[in-house]
């Protein structure tokens, strides 16, 4: 894959800066934004979405993903997040199961902070030994 190919759409960084409000996250203040791209092309926004009940809230990658299965994709080829503190902004071990569930073999990850890219690794990289369909 090319750099060129690998940047991430302004488009795309756009489109999180502007969800990224929507985050329901009053416990934590901690707003997050993420979108993953499919195995077409098309990309799929989610929130965070707190809840009193802790912990049964709704982390963004979750959102996302859920609206790419709806959509009927089934392959996630890049996730890209942007939140309130980027430093801080991996995916959560339960938001990387979820990813590995559909993550294709060259899935990276990508924190984007204003319209720059600030952190990338390949998504395996983050999940290694991951519980797969594939993992007997």
């Amino acid at each position: 894959m090319s750099e060129q190919s690998k940047s991430v759409d302004p488009a795309i960084i756009a489109a999180l800066r502007a969800v990224l409000p929507h985050s329901h996250s009053p416990y934590s203040k901690f707003k997050v934004a993420a979108a993953v791209t499919d195995e077409t092309g098309a990309v799929h926004y989610g929130i965070n979405i707190e809840n009193a009940a802790f912990p049964v809230g709704t982390c963004a990658e979750q959102s996302a993903i859920g609206a790419l299965v709806t959509s009927g994709a089934r392959r996630i080829e890049r996730v890209v997040l942007t939140g309130s503190d980027v430093g801080n902004l991996w995916p959560c071990g339960a938001c990387r199961q979820r990813i590995a569930e559909f993550a294709g073999p060259e899935c990276d990850v990508v924190v984007v902070d204003g319209a720059a890219e600030v952190m990338r690794t390949p998504f395996w990289d983050l999940l290694p030994k991951a519980f797969t369909l594939d993992a007997g």
